[in-house]
């Protein structure tokens, strides 16, 4: 009884990841960034693979934050994350992009952000 609850045991684990192989198999492939997908700019590659080397580019995209809270955002990845840090060069580039790209925004007028689709 135990060999027999064994092998099916076996036999559904070994189906279930065939099953997982080929539905992954079948998975789209997630499609790659590149540089030319976001804002023309001076040092537009520079930021770019900077930043990639530890999560996508959207991600830095859709942050929007003033020259000097770049560069504070850059230390405390370099203190908290590990993350190796940029020479005086490069991270003048780096952070002359990110903030002319993408500058802090500004806020609505009297309650915060507004959803402009509800207007």
């Amino acid at each position: 009884m135990i060999a027999r609850i064994g092998r099916a045991g076996l036999m559904l684990g070994t189906g279930l990841l065939l099953a997982t192989s080929m539905a992954l198999a079948q998975a789209p492939a997630p499609s790659e960034e590149t540089p030319e997908m976001f804002p023309a700019g001076p040092n537009r590659d520079e930021a770019f693979y900077a930043c990639v080397a530890c999560h996508n580019f959207k991600l830095v995209a859709a942050q929007a934050m003033s020259r000097e809270k770049w560069g504070e955002t850059l230390d405390w990845m370099v203190s908290k994350h590990n993350m190796p840090a940029l020479p005086a060069e490069e991270r003048g580039k780096v952070l002359d992009y990110l903030a002319k790209v993408f500058p802090t925004k500004a806020p609505a007028q009297q309650g915060g952000w507004k959803n402009p689709f509800l207007n």
